[in-house]
C-alpha cells in the first residue's frame, strides 16, 4: 500500500491586512512514505545536538530570525546554523513543497479570502489528480492551528479525493511539518525581498536580499512541485 504525506503550516492570519500580515501563505511539503527520510531525520538531529540543543528541540523559523522564545538569548550565527541546517535537510530530503499565496488586500472580507483559498487549493488537486490518485492513501498532516484553514483543507480533500486520512501534529513529532514551517518563512521572505525591504533581525541572518536570494531562496525553487517526479 503506497501512502502520499501532505504536512501542511501556514504563516498569517484572517485578521485586517492593515493590522495583521498583509499575506495569507498555506505551504505544503510532500512526501511518497515509499522514500526513507530517516537518514536525513538523524544527520539533522545529529547537527542540533552538536549545536547543543536537545533532541526534542524544535525549529520554528520566524521566532528563530526574531530572535524570540527560546531563541532570545542565541547570537546571530547560531541562529543562522540552524535555519542552514533545516534548509538543507529539505534540499536533501527525497519531498517537494507548494506554496500558495494570499494577498489580503485583494479581498473584501474573510468569506472571500476563504473563497478563493478553496477554489486555488482545489484548482491544485484537480490539475495533479493523476499524481494523488497513484497512491492508495492520501495522509494530512496539520496542527489545527487555525480552524478556518483546517476546515478548507478537509473540504477540499472530501470533495477531490476518494481516499484521504486527517492527522493532528504536534510540531515536535514530524521534521517535516517544521519543514513546511520553512518553506512558509522563505516564501514571506521573498516577498519582502521583491518590496526591497528586510527587518533588522532578518539582516542580521541573511545579511543582504542578495545573499538571501543566493543562499536560500533561489535553490528551495528545486523542490517545488513536479508531479511527473
Amino acid at each position: 500500500m503506497s501512502d502520499l504525506s501532505i504536512f501542511v503550516d501556514e504563516s498569517g492570519d484572517f485578521g485586517d491586512y492593515e493590522k495583521h500580515s498583509p499575506y495569507y501563505i498555506v505551504s505544503m511539503i510532500i512526501h511518497d512514505q515509499d522514500q526513507d527520510i530517516s537518514p536525513e531525520v538523524k544527520c539533522l538531529d545529529q547537527k542540533l545536538q552538536y549545536l547543543g540543543y536537545k533532541p526534542d528541540y524544535v525549529i520554528h523559523t520566524a521566532p528563530l530570525i526574531r530572535r524570540e522564545e527560546e531563541n532570545q538569548f542565541e547570537p546571530p550565527n547560531k541562529r543562522r546554523a540552524v535555519f542552514t541546517k533545516l534548509f538543507y535537510f529539505v534540499m536533501k530530503s527525497p519531498i517537494q513543497y507548494k506554496t500558495f499565496v494570499f494577498e489580503k488586500r485583494q479581498f473584501e472580507n474573510i468569506y472571500k479570502l476563504e473563497a478563493s483559498m478553496a477554489r486555488t487549493l482545489s484548482s491544485f488537486i484537480r490539475e495533479n489528480l493523476a499524481f494523488f490518485q497513484s497512491f492508495d492513501n492520501i495522509i494530512l498532516y496539520y496542527d489545527n492551528g487555525q480552524h478556518e484553514l483546517s476546515r478548507i483543507l478537509n473540504t477540499i480533500l472530501a470533495t477531490e479525493l476518494s481516499s484521504y486520512d486527517v492527522r493532528k501534529v504536534l510540531p515536535k513529532d514530524y521534521r517535516l511539518f517544521q519543514a513546511a514551517d520553512l518553506i512558509c518563512t522563505l516564501t514571506l521572505l521573498e516577498l519582502k525581498c521583491e518590496s526591497g525591504q528586510l527587518t533588522r533581525s532578518e539582516e542580521l541572518i541573511f545579511h543582504t536580499i542578495r545573499r538571501l536570494k543566493k543562499d536560500f531562496i533561489k535553490l528551495i525553487r528545486k523542490k517545488l512541485f513536479r508531479s511527473d517526479e
